[in-house]
């Protein structure tokens, strides 16, 4: 969004009452940025291919239903990693045969449970194939199953997020000594395996890189198909991490930069005959979201200026804990909602969390802020707000959409703030007393943890 479509949303959010003394942090999403990246997203890889490309938004990246909903009626699907990941894309309203299961650890019930729904899963290991192999076997499936592949081309400048090393625990690796062997057999040996899956990494990846774990799937589903004569591998799932700019408004790289890249560098995976998944999340939200706090009060520790807000670790958990590798842009905003302005100061724009690197920003140049201001916190639209991080028991903020039309802008609830009861209610409130000493039958107390040292 612009910096002045910002603005404008800012304010609107303070008139409304979205951000008071009841509300001290609240996140807002641009529904029209939203619906714009997926249109992108959809013509960029139409642009390069005229086979079926299914758009798997990574859930992972905003776990939140009405995101899944509004992504879903703009044409995508859903990348699931987890069985609460799959119950929210089933919650959005999506079909089984629009969402992808990866995870490395799935259990018996988690595939059992997708082969009856008929959702694709990638096998991440030989354990997991040998138990798709008793589950296929006992009972058919409409599930399109394939194998997770370490392309083991290298990581990204984030080494956390890197899955395509030569040690990464995802996926088969490709280049172990007699692997690639293997996996042909492997594939050919199961004619229900029929697509083949890789992801390199998110953010910090380079572009040349991804395109290169691509490639080598692309290579690896071209010689199973040979090795098994006829089309044995008909879709090849590329993965998401195009890396987001976190550093200006700009969206780059674009999803056209790199389907154009992928048709150049592997001509062959786009000529119409293997379907397609992609699995981006960030680079579809990241940069329509924003966390706005109020400076709750202002101080002074070595001559640096502190703000301290409402929104810290439990809205940007990355941000805190590897600032260098996830640096966060800050707006600053008065009272009123209005851009704040004055000659720059560096200071610290630090959260409410009990410790002391609760830092949104460092020694960061802004207008002086002051009690009552409001800081934006930009491009916060993935694994931010919607990854909710419960340190100090901070409660999950308040998510509103927001749409701009001719009587100005409006906001509509995509979820609400949490409340203290609900906190309380996920502490154990309701087994208040299990672990306090119980009268026993003969009138004595008993420990409870009796029942276990007999």
């Amino acid at each position: 969004m612009t910096s002045d479509l910002r603005d404008r949303a800012v304010r609107a959010a303070v008139e409304q009452g979205l951000l008071g003394g009841e509300q001290p942090v609240t996140a807002l999403l641009d529904v029209a940025g939203l619906r714009a990246s997926a249109a992108a997203l959809r013509a960029a890889f139409a642009a390069v291919t005229g086979a079926p490309v299914l758009h798997a938004f990574a859930v992972k990246a905003a776990p939140l239903v009405p995101v899944l909903a509004l992504l879903h009626a703009e044409g995508l699907g859903a990348e699931a990693a987890s069985p609460g990941e799959l119950a929210i894309a089933r919650a959005a309203g999506l079909p089984p045969e629009r969402i992808v299961l990866d995870s490395p650890a799935k259990t018996r019930a988690e595939l059992r449970e997708a082969l009856a729904l008929g959702v694709a899963v990638n096998a991440d290991n030989p354990q997991e194939l040998a138990r798709l192999d008793a589950l296929t076997a006992a009972a058919p499936t409409a599930s399109p199953i394939g194998l997770r592949v370490n392309a083991q081309v290298g990581g990204g400048s984030i080494g956390a997020l890197s899955t395509a090393t030569a040690t990464s625990k995802f996926g088969f690796p490709l280049t172990d000594p007699g692997a690639r062997r293997h996996l042909v057999r492997t594939a050919v040996d199961r004619p229900w395996l029929t697509r083949l899956h890789t992801h390199s990494g998110s953010q910090g990846m380079a572009l040349d890189r991804m395109a290169d774990a691509v490639e080598a799937a692309y290579l690896l589903a071209e010689e199973i198909n040979a090795a098994a004569g006829e089309r044995r591998i008909d879709t090849v799932d590329i993965g998401g991490g195009l890396p987001v700019n976190f550093a200006s408004e700009a969206h780059a790289p674009s999803f056209r930069e790199y389907a154009e890249l992928l048709a150049a560098r592997v001509p062959g995976l786009f000529d119409g005959r293997y379907g397609l998944v992609t699995e981006f999340g960030r680079s579809l939200v990241a940069k329509h979201g924003l966390v706005l706090a109020r400076v709750e009060y202002t101080k002074s520790a070595g001559g640096r200026p502190i703000a301290v807000t409402h929104a810290g670790v439990q809205v940007a958990t990355r941000t805190v804990y590897a600032p260098e590798s996830w640096p966060l842009r800050i707006a600053a905003y008065d009272a009123a909602g209005e851009p704040r302005t004055g000659p720059p100061v560096e200071q610290d724009v630090a959260g409410p969390a009990c410790f002391a690197g609760d830092l949104l920003a460092e020694r960061r140049p802004l207008p002086l802020l002051h009690p009552g201001d409001v800081v934006a916190a930009l491009d916060t639209g993935a694994y931010c707000f919607a990854s909710h991080y419960g340190y100090n028991s901070l409660p999950r903020v308040a998510v509103h959409g927001w749409t701009e039309g001719p009587g100005g802008i409006s906001f509509a609830a995509v979820r609400e703030a949490q409340a203290p009861g609900e906190i309380v209610a996920e502490a154990g409130a309701g087994h208040r007393d299990a672990l306090l000493p119980r009268p026993s039958a003969r009138g004595r107390l008993s420990d409870p943890g009796d029942s276990m040292k007999a």
